[in-house]
């Protein structure tokens, strides 16, 4: 029995116990209002009143499954906060963001910048259209912001894309918004239009090294949107941009929802090598290997592409019954695409009106973000369904990653104190932290005089324990697997 496995059934044990106090401390804490308290679809946490988010839970998870860390882009369309958070495959939730007023977080993942890991997001508004208007931000383990990416040539990042290379430089979306004669194309005379435009950043020193503007070199003939209004409100996004990859040191991979193609295109001179489905395909698709609507398109290794089919646009006919994550095999000197696996949600008949993606793991299994739909699903290489999680209705992630992480907050710990017949309920949290296996207790009479009155376990976020003490003041402090405090929090009075 691995130390994994043995380490998450004893979570899953001393959360029950820690479920069982939570009901006690948030009807003594006023600091969250009524509406959200009464909530059953949102996340509350006494030591963190102001973190609201909605439930993510784990609807099933295979026995020996490593222990590893969900990144989710929650959309605040639904009830809570929506914002960036990780949870761990406890069903746990482990760090939060949450989003502010005209800035939202999308796109949030683990990559790696210099040969360290770091979480990357989009953050900024989304605007009419379903793109993004903001900065791309890069934060180390301690969750600080090490770097801001910002747009060049008087655009703005958009929130479909952004990609840390290997050489650190960061590849982003952006949308470009121009007046247009649509009257060919069955639009306004004087109407608006949206070209997808790529950039290559360098992340140290904000230079621009690539722009690649979608007008430029792909006609508006290509686009299978035929529905528009083409106006200031809702201008006409014939590309819709949404994945740029690097194929190789020569080539980017430039996927274009709106087109149903995947562009090869050349970092030198900005040319279209190649189109792979679409209208004007250069390869040979066979049966089950076409894409309608995809996102996330992703090169690995010399043959193999990932795609999220979405299958349907949630406007124009239903092009698929179901969307699917496909493993394509693509054969460069025969031009010819074959599936190579396809994965459809094991429940229901999943249609995604947009978002989505397709994770390839080390394993050869994929985790499957499904868009529009209040889904994630993980597959082993054998296709058999070994973690799938839901998330609430009307606050999907734009997209799901799995992956490890070690997080080790700047920011001390939180605590909050509730009266209990015979002392009290001390409820801990440390937002980020990874590597806390326990915590202890401090209580006093002043905040300067504090003695040791409890310990427990981590169980989950938020851990309540009861001490037989009234304080008034209280302090925690985590420890490690080796029993090594690793910070503390400012003491607080109980209420």
């Amino acid at each position: 029995m691995s130390e994994n496995w043995t380490r998450r059934q004893m979570l899953r044990q001393t959360g029950t116990a820690a479920a069982a106090f939570a009901g006690l401390g948030l009807a003594a804490c006023g600091t969250s209002s009524a509406k959200n308290l009464s909530n059953p679809n949102l996340q509350h946490f006494v030591s963190r009143p102001d973190l609201t988010p909605p439930k993510v839970t784990l609807s099933h998870i295979e026995p020996g499954h490593e222990f590893e860390y969900l990144f989710l882009g929650l959309a605040d369309s639904g009830p809570g906060q929506g914002g960036a958070m990780i949870m761990d495959t406890n069903g746990d939730m482990t760090w939060f963001s949450p989003d502010t007023t005209n800035n939202n977080k999308a796109d949030f993942q683990a990559q790696t910048y210099h040969g360290k890991p770091v979480l990357t997001w989009f953050q900024g508004r989304v605007v009419s259209g379903g793109h993004g208007e903001g900065v791309g931000i890069v934060a180390d383990s301690s969750y600080r912001t090490i770097a801001t990416i910002h747009a060049h040539n008087g655009l703005e990042v958009d929130l479909h894309e952004f990609v840390v290379t290997p050489h650190g430089t960061a590849l982003v979306s952006a949308y470009r918004t121009l007046d247009y004669d649509l009257s060919p194309y069955g639009g306004p005379k004087n109407g608006v239009l949206l070209s997808g435009v790529a950039q290559e950043i360098d992340i140290a020193t904000g230079k621009l090294l690539f722009h690649w503007d979608s007008l430029d070199h792909v006609p508006i003939s290509e686009s299978y949107l035929t529905t528009f209004d083409g106006t200031k409100a809702k201008p006409y996004d014939y590309f819709h941009i949404n994945t740029i990859a690097e194929f190789d040191s020569e080539h980017l991979l430039i996927g274009a929802r709106n087109t149903w193609s995947v562009f090869l295109v050349k970092r030198s001179t900005g040319e279209i090598v190649w189109r792979l489905n679409g209208k004007l395909t250069d390869f040979t698709m066979t049966p089950g290997s076409e894409f309608y609507w995809q996102h996330d398109t992703r090169p690995h290794g010399p043959n193999v592409l990932t795609v999220f089919d979405d299958g349907y646009d949630g406007v124009m006919p239903k092009d698929e019954k179901q969307s699917r994550a496909l493993i394509l095999h693509v054969d460069y000197d025969r031009m010819l695409v074959r599936l190579k696996r396809e994965y459809s949600h094991p429940g229901a008949l999943v249609l995604a009106k947009a978002m989505g993606n397709t994770q390839l793991l080390p394993d050869g299994g994929v985790l499957v973000g499904w868009g529009t739909n209040p889904f994630f699903s993980e597959f082993d290489a054998d296709g058999r369904l070994v973690l799938e999680g839901r998330l609430i209705k009307g606050d999907p992630s734009y997209r799901a990653f799995i992956g490890t992480w070690t997080g080790t907050p700047v920011e001390r710990p939180a605590a909050a104190a509730r009266h209990k017949a015979g002392g009290a309920i001390v409820y801990a949290s440390w937002n980020g932290a990874t590597e806390v296996r326990s915590w202890s207790v401090y209580s006093g009479r002043t905040r300067t005089s504090m003695r040791l009155v409890g310990s427990a376990q981590r169980s989950g976020f938020e851990t309540a324990i009861k001490v037989p003490s009234k304080g008034p003041y209280f302090a925690v402090q985590p420890h490690d697997a080796a029993g090594h405090a690793l910070s503390r929090s400012l003491p607080v009075k109980i209420a």
